[in-house]
């Protein structure tokens, strides 16, 4: 069963992310604040953190940093789920180690093909590509503008 961490200070997402995981059969764990999201994620070794990125204290950016940092953590794949869809922000979030991003508001019924698919290519070696995917499409975005 694939175990998702969900780091955000706002119960409500929270909640959205649960159900629509449990939904399709994963075990959600969650945090609601970052000091507390890296110790979840140290103590239960998530397969994939959904990471809030706008967070008081502690934001995602250092958050991811830390897990990155860590023997225990780094190899844990990091979603992003931000307001902030600045191009900006985005490469921000793969530049420190995140393999995706997830712009709110989202669909909440994506959210677990898009972690499925996710934990699928991690796990088949295809960690780099999959950044390298992204990376590709932000260079598209910022060629458009």
């Amino acid at each position: 069963m694939t175990k998702v961490l969900v780091i955000d200070d706002e119960a409500p997402i929270r909640l959205l992310c649960r159900v629509n995981l449990e939904a399709e059969g994963m075990n959600v764990i969650e945090a609601a604040d970052g000091p507390s999201g890296v110790e979840k994620a140290r103590d239960e070794g998530p397969d994939v953190i959904l990471l809030d990125v706008m967070m008081p204290g502690l934001d995602g950016w250092r958050v991811a940093e830390q897990l990155l940092e860590d023997n225990r953590t780094t190899g844990i794949p990091i979603i992003f789920l931000t307001a902030r869809a600045e191009f900006r922000d985005r490469a921000k979030g793969l530049d420190i180690g995140g393999v995706d991003y997830v712009t709110k508001p989202f669909n909440p019924v994506e959210l677990a093909p898009l972690v499925r698919d996710l934990v699928h290519r991690v796990e088949s070696g295809e960690r780099d590509d999959l950044r390298q995917e992204k990376v590709a499409e932000l260079r598209e975005l910022l060629e458009r503008d």
